[in-house]
């Protein structure tokens, strides 16, 4: 520990002296860094609500949408089906008869020891007639199949042990199948000109097979539908099938409209603006302190660009669409400027009249969309330029507070300056008092003796 020489000739606590003086000098420095503070928070929140508005921008363009109240329930009377609808689905009820799922075509060759050719070479025909040659690297039975896994030609190989020969040796069948299912993945495989399925001892365990569905079975418009894969994509406008297994008796599907979904959608949205606007609340309150106390301002507070943020989705939510108020299917605004949603409401607009409702919905969040946008647009966005604004001026006060440290810093070394010079020169003065004092003392018995 370093030995202090403060005001070890004047006996002054020089040190705090200096320190209570700085402190004196540093005030508007202190005052701009707590300025600086506050913007920092201020932007902080900006951004956070700037963020919200981009993300709102996001979900109202998926609300705008004609589709996006269209909710809908499929469902299928056996388990041989399986029905998935989607947005762009109707109600629909209906049935089919699955006389068959779709299947891969699987060979299995003759046992072997190893491949008869050395060196190996074997061709894959497709269902295009596309052929692909293949050369294994040795006659391993093991390495054939290797070789047809790499050559990627739609077909998968696996060497399988067959028992052994009169010789004792080791057999393996080449097991041969397709990637795909259905007519799309059926394939030959030859080699030295022949067909392996066709050699004495091979077989082929599944044929290439579609899957086959009928509509109106047993009726003059019973109609045979075919498909590579056991999915039928869209086999109704919206309505996907996928056959698990063959049924002959016909299996009921239904398609019906999802109420439930369909007002979860515009409640998780309306929940979304009422979040937001409530955010933007908390923010701009002001809590009116005791008498004494300071009254504490919210970030947004005295903020006309947020204010007239929160105005305009307000504005977007309760104003009606082509005369037809919103509050009619169960979105509406109290006098706090609460938002609320009504879902019981809202399903009972929605099976009246699903058009008008969508209309309405539909018509809000487009307004809600362009408000969101004008205000969080990341070039010309109102509140994308208020939080510009104000991290210009953050910088233009972190540069005038740069410049203040410098100006204590000299101030500082000026006063332990002069404060170092007086105590020089308190001690020369000592110095001189001592050597004074002494001379004197010389002199008086001298005096004394005359």
């Amino acid at each position: 520990m370093g030995i202090s020489l403060d005001g070890l000739v004047s006996g002054l606590g020089t040190a705090a002296m200096i320190d209570a003086l700085m402190d004196v000098e540093a005030i508007p420095r202190t005052l701009l860094q707590n300025k600086i503070d506050d913007r920092g928070l201020v932007i902080k929140n900006l951004q956070s609500l700037n963020t919200s508005l981009q993300d709102l921008v996001t979900q109202a363009q998926k609300a705008g949408k004609t589709d996006a109240l269209a909710a809908f329930t499929a469902t299928s009377s056996s388990d041989a089906v399986k029905v998935t609808a989607t947005s762009s689905a109707s109600p629909v009820a209906t049935s089919v008869v699955v006389d068959r799922v779709a299947t891969a075509q699987t060979v299995v060759t003759a046992p072997r020891t190893s491949w008869p050719t050395d060196p190996p070479v074997l061709t894959v025909v497709d269902a295009d007639g596309v052929a692909t040659e293949i050369r294994p690297s040795s006659t391993s039975m093991t390495e054939v199949a290797r070789a047809i896994n790499a050559a990627g030609a739609g077909v998968t190989a696996s060497a399988v042990a067959a028992g052994v020969d009169s010789e004792g040796k080791a057999l393996y069948r080449l097991q041969l199948t397709a990637t795909e299912t259905g007519s799309a993945g059926a394939f030959q495989v030859h080699a030295d000109g022949v067909d392996l399925a066709t050699e004495p001892g091979a077989a082929t365990i599944t044929t290439a097979s579609d899957a086959q569905v009928r509509l109106w079975a047993g009726t003059a418009a019973e109609q045979t539908i075919t498909s590579s894969s056991n999915t039928f994509t869209n086999l109704l406008p919206g309505v996907d099938l996928t056959v698990v297994k063959a049924s002959a008796d016909p299996v009921a599907v239904t398609v019906a409209a999802d109420p439930d979904a369909s007002a979860k959608t515009a409640g998780d949205f309306v929940k979304t603006l009422a979040a937001l606007l409530s955010k933007i609340d908390a923010g701009s309150k002001a809590t009116v302190a005791k008498p004494g106390e300071n009254t504490t301002l919210g970030v947004y507070t005295g903020d006309s660009t947020v204010r007239s943020a929160r105005r305009g989705i307000a504005d977007a939510v309760q104003f009606p669409v082509d005369g037809v108020s919103p509050s009619t299917i169960g979105i509406s605004i109290d006098r706090y400027g609460v938002l609320t949603f009504d879902a019981t409401k809202f399903k009972a607009a929605l099976a009246d009249d699903p058009a008008s409702v969508q209309a309405v919905f539909g018509g809000i969040a487009k307004r809600v969309e362009t408000v969101a946008d004008t205000y969080s647009d990341k070039y010309d966005g109102l509140l994308t330029a208020r939080i510009t604004g104000q991290e210009r001026e953050v910088t233009m006060l972190e540069k005038t507070v740069d410049r203040w440290d410098v100006r204590l810093d000299m101030r500082r070394a000026s006063l332990e300056r002069t404060y170092a010079r007086m105590e020089t020169m308190l001690s020369q003065m000592n110095s001189q008092a001592a050597y004074l004092t002494s001379q004197l003392a010389s002199l008086a018995p001298s005096t004394q003796e005359k």
